[in-house]
């Protein structure tokens, strides 16, 4: 029996980067030898193991043929007589393909390390086309790795382009995609997910309502960068910039997709882009099954963002409304999420991307001028029921024309 670490761990530690998973391989094991260790089996399609001390995950080095379509369709079969090489060779990456022993000697049979100071994301064999799942993971990479120079190589982009012409993109499970989508939106440089994904052509099988939005021309006068797609990688990259959690960041990249749907006659004006975009915002948030807040928030985003922006101009009612749509009063941090979208598409925009928001501070001051309306004196003048909603919405309204008057 012979173990050794691989793939991530391995990877970074070679880029000087903090570890933080790893991942074991058992060379020349069988299972009842891993029992016999204390090893506790997890794995249900392939032996994989939990160490009895540290928890650690420790896999039966295997082979996988392909059996079927999409990210599940592989037969896998582990045996003692399985080299590493043998398991190195079906991984993804050859940056991910190398494996240290317990002395720290490297085995590096596909060149990973050689791709590693060449900065280049490249596959490790053909069978990569057999995974629709690495064409995600290999943007999500892009991603990560960006800020170190690191580029698709071009071979490996062919095939991620074959892969999003087979149809196999669409056998991947919505669980699979948003695994990787949320991931690759919270790396360092997430625009860079999205541009990989176009230029495989797999943006427009995942995500056409994002794809369509690139060549659409919006006012140079609000956007320098007229291009609404260019402009989505912006508040992308803005988002990351400034540390915001997913749900702002997928918020900041469905917010505009109602631009995809206006005619080319009306560009670059995009009247009711806000509503428009609604049914889109929906299509995707379903498609992926993207988390509750994460839906919740694109979908007020997509439609108020606009109202973020012209805060300062609405009227006392509007911003009533606006709040209430919120719900402020029991959902205070999502409104703070919206606002943070706002700012960021604010942002995302060429040569504004320093310009200050004040948008976002009048609108903390207006929830909390709404918020400090009390309820108990009503309660005390009799006033219950519908009445009761009536009163207390004057009562928010009357605050907010004060706090605009004195604003």
């Amino acid at each position: 029996m012979q173990i050794f670490k691989v793939g991530g761990a391995v990877r970074d530690h070679l880029l000087g980067k903090p570890v933080t998973d790893i991942d074991w391989v058992v060379v020349g094991a069988t299972t009842e030898e891993m029992l016999a260790k204390g090893f506790r089996p997890v794995g249900a399609d392939f032996p994989v193991f939990l160490h009895p001390k540290s928890g650690e995950e420790y896999a039966l080095a295997r082979t996988e043929r392909k059996s079927g379509r999409g990210y599940g369709g592989f037969t896998f079969h582990a045996s003692p007589e399985v080299t590493l090489e043998e398991d190195l060779i079906r991984r993804d990456l050859t940056i991910n393909a190398m494996a240290e022993d317990d002395q720290q000697n490297l085995t590096d049979p596909y060149h990973g390390q050689r791709d590693l100071e060449a900065r280049l994301l490249r596959h490790v064999s053909p069978a990569f086309a057999e995974d629709p799942l690495r064409v995600l993971r290999v943007a999500r990479f892009a991603a990560r790795y960006a800020g170190l120079g690191f580029t698709v190589a071009p071979e490996t982009l062919e095939l991620m382009r074959q892969l999003s012409e087979s149809g196999e993109l669409e056998a991947l499970t919505a669980e699979r995609s948003w695994k990787e989508i949320s991931r690759a939106l919270m790396e360092d440089q997430p625009q860079v997910f999205i541009e990989v994904l176009r230029e495989c052509g797999a943006l427009k099988v995942l995500m056409p309502e994002v794809d369509a939005l690139f060549g659409v021309p919006q006012p140079e006068a609000h956007h320098p960068e007229i291009d609404t797609g260019v402009h989505i990688l912006s508040v992308l990259e803005q988002a990351a910039r400034h540390k915001q959690p997913l749900t702002v960041r997928w918020a900041c990249l469905l917010h505009d997709l109602g631009k995809g749907l206006t005619p080319e006659e009306e560009w670059p004006r995009h009247i009711a882009h806000e509503h428009k975009g609604l049914k889109l915002i929906k299509a995707v948030n379903e498609r992926f099954k993207a988390p509750k807040d994460c839906q919740e928030l694109a979908l007020l985003a997509g439609e108020y963002h606009t109202h973020g922006h012209r805060a300062l101009e609405l009227k006392p009612s509007t911003l009533l409304e606006l709040l209430q749509s919120f719900d402020i009063y029991r959902r205070p941090q999502r409104f703070e999420e919206f606002i943070a979208a706002c700012e960021m598409d604010a942002r995302g925009r060429k040569g504004l991307e320093q310009r200050s928001y004040p948008q976002a501070d009048y609108l903390r001051g207006a929830a909390n001028a709404a918020r400090t309306v009390a309820v108990q004196p009503l309660l005390e003048k009799g006033f219950k029921g519908p009445e009761l909603g009536e009163a207390i919405k004057r009562e928010r309204l009357k605050a907010l024309k004060a706090y605009k008057e004195k604003a």
